[in-house]
């Protein structure tokens, strides 16, 4: 199974110890949605679309 995880505020401990439970049988893919920011201190946002095409190419996704 392909799992997507967003990570809204970054990875914790809790999410951590999940994904790798997961990893060990399933294909994982996480986005980092807190890793937005650009040197020059504007913001550099993930490409919307790459985001959708991510969620419907996936099995199941959890967003933290």
């Amino acid at each position: 199974m392909k799992i997507l995880h967003l990570l809204n505020d970054g990875p914790t401990p809790l999410s951590d110890a999940v994904m790798q439970a997961q990893s060990e049988r399933h294909e994982l893919q996480v986005i980092d949605l807190s890793r937005r920011e650009n040197p020059a201190g504007g913001r550099k946002e993930k490409p919307y679309e790459s985001i959708v095409d991510a969620i419907f190419s996936c099995d199941r996704v959890i967003s933290w």
